[in-house]
C-alpha cells in the first residue's frame, strides 16, 4: 500500500521539520552559499535546513502544484524532471537529496532511484562541498559506487520521527573529495570503505540516533550563483494542449470510453432470455434488494479451459485436448460485509477445468470477516 501511494504521489514524503532542525543542527554554511534539492516538494525541507543563513536556494520539482509552492520559500526553482535539468558541474556548496524510494521504470535494467538520483547529482556539487542524503537505510549500500570513492568524512544516523521510522529512514552526511584525493584512493581503500559502509548499515537499530545537538559539524563552503536550465518538454504547456490535441481526441475513445448506460420503463415484461443478456453484458450492475438482501452486483466475462481426455493412437496413450471459451462470473457485495462468488468450477470427475453452474446458481459466500 505505501509502494502505490508513493506512486501516486511522485515518490513525494516530505522531510519532517523536527528532522529538518536536527539536521540543521550539523551544518555551518558559509555566506553566499548556493545550495540545491532536486526534489524539493513544497520547499521547506531545504529552507528549514539552512535556516538563517545567507544561502542562495535552489529546487526542482516535477509536480506543478508544489512547484509553485516551493517558489514562495526558493529562490529559484525549476518546475520539471531533474534529469533534463542542466547545471554547470562542481557548482553548488550543499545538495540536499531525499529522492523517491522505488524503482526507475525504462527499456534497459531497472534500477533504485536513490542511485539513479544521487548518480545524476552528485556531479554538481564542488569539491568540499557537503552532500544530507535521505534513503532508507537499507539503500545505502545500493549507493556506496558514489559515496565511497567521491565523498570522505561520512556519517550516518538514524531518523526517529514517526515519518521517517516508517521507512526506516537514515540521513548520510558526506563531504565530496577533489580530483586529486580520488587519485590518492587505492583498491584496497575503497573495498574497506564499502565494508565498512555495510556494517554501519546492516543493523537498523544499532545505527546511532541523529541527536538534537550534534558534536560533529559539517562546514558548508561558499560558491557564486549558479545557473539552472530546464532543456526539457514545457510540461504546464503540453497539459493545457494536450485535450484539444488531434491525437488525444483519436485516444481518449479507447482510454475514456464512457460506461453504457441503459434506462427506463420496457414495454412488456422481460423473459429470462432478456435478463440473461443484460446481466452478461453488464447494464444490470448496481444496488438490488432490501434489508440484510442488501447486495450490489457487478458481472464480468472471465476465460475458462474445458479440457477433454481422449484415447491416443497408440495403445494406453492419452490425449488431452483444450477449448477456450468465455463464461460469466458473478461477485455480490452485501450491506453487512459479506460477498459471494458465482462462478463456474471445476469438476474433477468430469477431467474438465470447469462446469456450468446449477440453474440456482453456484455460490461461494464468504462471512463479512473473511
Amino acid at each position: 500500500m505505501a509502494r502505490q501511494i508513493s506512486v501516486l504521489k511522485l515518490g513525494y514524503f516530505p522531510l519532517p521539520e523536527k528532522e529538518a532542525n536536527r539536521i540543521r543542527q550539523c551544518l555551518h554554511l558559509a555566506r553566499e552559499a548556493s545550495v540545491l534539492d532536486p526534489c524539493a516538494g513544497r520547499g521547506a525541507a531545504l529552507r528549514t535546513i539552512t535556516d538563517g543563513a545567507e544561502a542562495r536556494r535552489y529546487g526542482i520539482e516535477l509536480d506543478a502544484c508544489r512547484a509553485a509552492e516551493a517558489k514562495q520559500m526558493l529562490d529559484a526553482v525549476i518546475h520539471g524532471s531533474v534529469f533534463e535539468t542542466h547545471c554547470p558541474v562542481e557548482s553548488f556548496s550543499l545538495i540536499y537529496l531525499n529522492p523517491p524510494y522505488q524503482h526507475e521504470i525504462g527499456e534497459g535494467r531497472n534500477e533504485r532511484m536513490e542511485r539513479v538520483f544521487l548518480e545524476h547529482t552528485y556531479r554538481w556539487l564542488k569539491p568540499g562541498g557537503a552532500l544530507v542524503l535521505v534513503v532508507p537505510f537499507d539503500r545505502v549500500s545500493d549507493c556506496r559506487g558514489v559515496l565511497t570513492p567521491h565523498f570522505r568524512d561520512k556519517a550516518i544516523y538514524r531518523l526517529t520521527e514517526p515519518e521517517s521510522v516508517t521507512y526506516k529512514q537514515v540521513v548520510v552526511f558526506g563531504v565530496r573529495r577533489s580530483r586529486q584525493e580520488r587519485d590518492k584512493l587505492t583498491d584496497f581503500a575503497i573495498e574497506q570503505a564499502n565494508r565498512k559502509l555495510y556494517e554501519l548499515t546492516r543493523c537498523y537499530e544499532e545505527i546511532p540516533v541523529l541527536p538534537d545537538s550534534s558534536h560533529r559539524i559539517f562546514t558548508v563552503p561558499a560558491s557564486a550563483p549558479v545557473k539552472l536550465e530546464y532543456r526539457g518538454l514545457p510540461l504546464d504547456l503540453i497539459e493545457d494542449l494536450l485535450v484539444s490535441s488531434p491525437a488525444w481526441l483519436q485516444a481518449q475513445r479507447v482510454t475514456h470510453a464512457p460506461r453504457t448506460e441503459v434506462s427506463g420503463q420496457p414495454l412488456t415484461a422481460l423473459h429470462k432470455g432478456h435478463v440473461g443478456l443484460l446481466c452478461t453484458s453488464s447494464l444490470l450492475n448496481g444496488r438490488f434488494g432490501q434489508g440484510k438482501e442488501l447486495h450490489l452486483s457487478f458481472w464480468e466475462s472471465v476465460k475458462v479451459v474445458d479440457k477433454v481426455e481422449e484415447e491416443g493412437d497408440t495403445p494406453g496413450a492419452m490425449v488431452i485436448r483444450e477449448r477456450e471459451r468465455f463464461s460469466q462470473r458473478l461477485t455480490l457485495l452485501y450491506s453487512d460485509g459479506r460477498f459471494a462468488l458465482l462462478s463456474e468450477k471445476a469438476d474433477p470427475k468430469e477431467g474438465g477445468d470447469a462446469k456450468r453452474a446449477p440453474q440456482d446458481g453456484d455460490a461461494d459466500v464468504c462471512e463479512a470477516n473473511a
